[in-house]
């Protein structure tokens, strides 16, 4: 396989991007905590940026719904952010103090879900701007990263209770300890298999899940590599961020690891995002977004 990647400079010093998500509009949109504002990259390059209200939101992690708009996380400010299609920010504000939301993804039914790390919770936006939340059975197991699973149902990863979690549409909560100690699960994504693929940031691994709750692991071949974000490719492989070793990785569904080093040393890969032209599109803290494409050898 022939990689290349090629990384875009932000136009606003230390911007911070972190998470990053496909649009609606074939766009590039993503979060820059350091500077409060939502980017926009067009995959020929061109930037546009929004400021969030609030001051020092911290705004996280970051998704595109059907209906074209973008939701995400301000992670400092209790708050969900919304960006409508015309350019207008709403602001949803949590009903407990200092729930620290971070996870965020559309729902199958085009309800908003969402990870809160302080406040122990799995919660979710209704169309009618209503939020409910479901209190997490074990304390301070700190909810990460959630997704829309192939069962009707939202995963996500429980960072200090080493489990990943699974939730019904109902409210209905059961977790799944990780075979590694202390492996610190982050990134999840929805598999090309129908299985649920997630990262160990501390256990150096990338994690399996099926539906029925059957776990597999793969050691990722360099150490403290630190994985933090993973998608499913348009080749049915998965990728993932190395912010560690500074590297995107790729795996297969029957556990080969690849890896490539990004042109930025400590460039700090974190969301990674299948673009509109399918390239892996990474978030660097390093004020940069990179872009990976890839094709046969001839």
């Amino acid at each position: 396989m022939i990689v290349k990647i090629r990384e875009y400079e932000l136009p606003h010093a230390d911007s911070g991007p972190y998470g990053i998500t496909l649009g609606k509009d074939g766009a590039l949109w993503f979060t820059q905590h350091k500077t409060n504002q939502i980017g926009r990259m067009t995959v020929g390059g061109k930037v546009k940026h929004f400021n969030v209200p609030t001051i020092n939101a911290g705004a996280l992690s970051i998704t595109s719904t059907t209906q074209g708009d973008i939701w995400f996380a301000e992670n400092k400010a209790n708050k969900i952010g919304k960006l409508t299609i015309t350019g207008e920010i709403m602001e949803y504000v949590l009903p407990n103090p200092d729930s620290a939301p971070f996870g965020i993804t559309e729902g199958h039914n085009g309800d908003i879900w969402f990870t809160e790390m302080n406040g122990n919770r799995i919660g979710r936006i209704l169309p009618s701007g209503e939020i409910i939340e479901h209190d997490l059975p074990r304390p301070g197991s700190y909810p990460s990263f959630i997704v829309a699973g192939s069962d009707n149902a939202l995963w996500f990863t429980l960072n200090q209770s080493n489990q990943i979690g699974r939730i019904t549409l109902e409210g209905d909560v059961t977790t799944y300890n990780l075979p590694t100690e202390k492996a610190g699960p982050v990134g999840i994504t929805n598999g090309p298999d129908g299985a649920l693929w997630f990262v160990e940031i501390n256990g150096n691994k990338i994690g399996r899940i099926t539906i029925s709750g059957v776990i597999s692991e793969y050691p990722i071949p360099i150490p403290n590599a630190r994985p933090h974000a993973i998608v499913t490719g348009p080749d049915d492989a998965l990728w993932f961020t190395e912010w560690g070793s500074n590297q995107i990785g790729r795996i297969t569904v029957n556990g080969k690891i690849t890896e490539y080093p990004i042109p930025t040393k400590k460039a700090e890969p974190h969301g990674i995002v299948v673009g509109s032209d399918k390239a892996l599109w990474f978030a660097e803290e390093c004020n940069k977004l990179g872009r990976l494409s890839f094709g046969q050898k001839s």
